[in-house]
């Protein structure tokens, strides 16, 4: 049998590996009352889910600050991205890259040529304001993603405004990812949710696989005060498709809500040792907002690493960038500092 290539991070089960720095979850993993709501769920896997997810929807809306009705649930965040491209069916597609290689797979599947929008190196992968001057009439998707991923940018919140702004008078559907917005530095953290209007044509893409370690759960939801586009997604995928386990962790991540911030506090730490670790090495180091970070200027890198029995995200097949740009999550210290110490080795083999 013959299957694509997976060509994302976590990707431990083909290749030995004891540090896994690819896939840039919390690194405190699951919350026990996330793994205990799990066990328990066991007891009702013989019944359908609820193809609703009511309670999660309730729990979510009262969280977030819309209305349950303004939510709907999906297999992971992927399955979203793939729902939105498939309920719209645009024509054209504008897409800054680098970015999540899904959007671009997404959209082909629907028969979409994206117009590419490159964001340059030599502005550290920046989103800025030449963006408003691409979205036109003729635009009928923009995707975004703030912090983005593989760089770690976030998006100015003025700026992220005035995309929205832009993107209701070309008449432009804005998808804008999240997903990594809980683990990001603070002061960087602004969620566009509380500038949606009725019937706006923007949605916000979030995932509990991040923050709550949930990666093998898959559980993401979108965000939109447009319920007929809601709909639209809701009938593209198959029914229950969000499973028993998967809802009753959520509800039980949602009584977490400090697991983030001890994420957080720990990224506030490591984030500035890799850094200077790093550079003390000579490795180029883009200092993003999110918690992973993006090194370049050392081919060769993601294979000698893997000799050493670590995963890092290769990132030469993200569009706009090249072979020794890597991607590496910040874990605990004793991990980062074995990542430095097999970096440190890498360079002088």
């Amino acid at each position: 049998m013959i299957l694509k290539d997976y060509g994302h991070g976590g990707d431990v089960y083909k290749n030995r590996v004891t540090l896994d720095f690819s896939a840039n979850v919390n690194p405190f993993g699951t919350p026990e009352p996330v793994k205990a709501a799990i066990r328990a769920a066991a007891e009702d896997v013989s019944r359908y889910p609820d193809p609703y997810c009511l309670r999660l929807r309730e729990a979510l809306a009262a969280q977030i600050g819309v209305l349950p009705d303004e939510i709907l649930c999906g297999n992971g965040a992927a399955e979203l991205i793939f729902s939105f491209v498939q309920a719209l069916r645009p024509k054209t597609a504008l897409l800054p890259v680098p970015s999540f290689a899904e959007y671009e797979t997404a959209l082909r599947t629907a028969g979409v040529e994206p117009a590419f929008y490159p964001l340059l190196r030599e502005n550290g992968f920046a989103l800025t304001e030449e963006i408003l001057n691409a979205i036109t009439e003729q635009t009928d998707v923009l995707m975004l993603c703030s912090p983005n991923n593989p760089t770690g940018r976030s998006i100015d919140p003025k700026l992220l405004l005035k995309v929205l702004d832009r993107c209701r008078k070309t008449g432009t559907r804005m998808f804008l990812d999240e997903c990594f917005l809980d683990l990001a530095d603070a002061d960087r953290a602004f969620s566009l949710t509380g500038s949606l209007k009725e019937n706006d044509r923007a949605l916000i893409l979030r995932a509990f696989t991040k923050t709550y370690g949930m990666a093998g759960v898959r559980l993401g939801y979108a965000i939109s005060k447009n319920r007929d586009l809601l709909l639209k997604m809701s009938e593209t995928v198959q029914p229950w498709n969000v499973s028993t386990v998967a809802q009753r962790a959520g509800l039980a991540a949602l009584d977490c809500p400090d697991w983030a911030q001890k994420a957080r506090d720990l990224f506030a730490q490591e984030k500035p040792y890799l850094i200077r670790e790093l550079k003390a090495l000579g490795v180029s180091v883009l200092p993003g907002d999110a918690n992973f970070l993006l090194l370049s200027g050392v081919p060769g890198l993601y294979e000698r690493l893997l000799e050493q029995g670590i995963l890092v995200r290769d990132c030469s097949n993200y569009r706009g960038l090249e072979p020794g740009d890597v991607r590496i999550a910040v874990r605990s210290h004793t991990e980062n500092a074995a990542l430095i110490a097999a970096i440190s080795e890498a360079l002088h083999a």
